[in-house]
């Protein structure tokens, strides 16, 4: 099947504006993997969420800070109070993204919740780097300006003409999601990422049954199995579906020489994929009950 095909028979019977969310990318295996990006309201519910988490921090994390500055006695402890306080803030709105974001599930709090993740746009592992640079695109996207203008008049006062130009520069990056067809922030634009709605492990269950029969003659161990994870299990499943023979021979090739398979005189690619996509589905979903999730090769959980 090819794959505009199959994109026509997946999209059949969405609404056009839901059809416009799915994305292709190519993994590095040569398979295709579609993703549905996370529309503007997803992506500002979640933000939403994260942003109440980091209040709630603030708010506890100041009245503990308070607690210090009052117990001091002094006006010196007062100004060290509060240099903490400024420097726990800037902590906080600095790294509470980035942090969650490099984690095994490339999310925060508020997109876990919306059932949200960052995924690089090129198909390949996520970055620190990518991280790291839509995070910091987020300070002058928003907290900038927004201190700025939080802080208001004073002595100097921020002129008219500034604060018309720092509404109009938060509304442009803020409202920025809402004009772009990837539902794009600048950090997104810079850092080469979407955000997505986290793909579920849903497997097809036709894959799995097929060939039961044969599995004593694929007695794969725990080592070999360990060396993929969920990510690297449905890009299989798409090579099994909807690949061409020369992908399936590619991709059967690179997983033999990565797990140290000596492929048999009769053995055929598409019998050792069907073979090695039943087992690591098993033990990936045997690690699942136990709360002990493999996101991809490079998660060594």
């Amino acid at each position: 099947m090819s794959s505009t095909a199959a994109q026509s028979r997946s999209t059949a019977g969405m609404s056009n504006h839901e059809a416009r969310m799915w994305r292709e990318v190519v993994t590095p295996e040569g398979a295709t993997i579609r993703l549905r990006l996370a529309d503007a309201s997803e992506r500002a519910g979640a933000l939403f969420i994260d942003a109440a988490i980091m209040l709630l921090a603030l708010i506890i994390g100041s009245f503990a800070i308070l607690i210090l500055g009052v117990g001091g006695g002094n006006s010196s402890w007062m100004n060290v109070a509060g240099a903490i306080w400024y420097l726990f803030f800037f902590v906080l709105r600095a790294f509470y993204f980035t942090i969650f974001e490099m984690g095994r599930r490339a999310a925060t709090p508020g997109k876990r919740i919306m059932k949200l993740r960052v995924v690089a746009r090129e198909g390949r592992q996520l970055t620190a780097n990518a991280v790291f640079a839509r995070n910091v695109m987020r300070e002058l996207e928003v907290f900038l300006p927004f201190n700025v203008l939080m802080a208001g008049p004073g002595s100097d006062g921020l002129s008219a003409v500034m604060t018309i130009c720092l509404v109009l520069w938060l509304g442009v990056f803020v409202l920025l999601p809402f004009f772009n067809k990837d539902k794009l922030r600048a950090g997104d634009i810079v850092a080469g990422t979407w955000v997505v709605k986290d793909p579920k492990l849903e497997l097809g269950a036709d894959i799995s049954q097929k060939g039961k029969g044969q599995s004593n003659r694929f007695p794969f161990t725990e080592g070999q199995l360990a060396t993929y994870g969920e990510h690297e299990l449905q890009v299989l499943e798409e090579v099994l579906r909807r690949s061409t023979h020369e992908i399936r021979e590619a991709v059967a090739e690179r997983i033999r020489n990565r797990i140290g398979w000596d492929k048999a005189p009769d053995e055929t690619d598409q019998e050792f994929l069907e073979a090695f996509y039943r087992a690591l589905r098993q033990t990936l979903e045997t690690r699942m009950l136990f709360g002990n999730r493999k996101k991809d090769k490079h998660d060594k959980s």
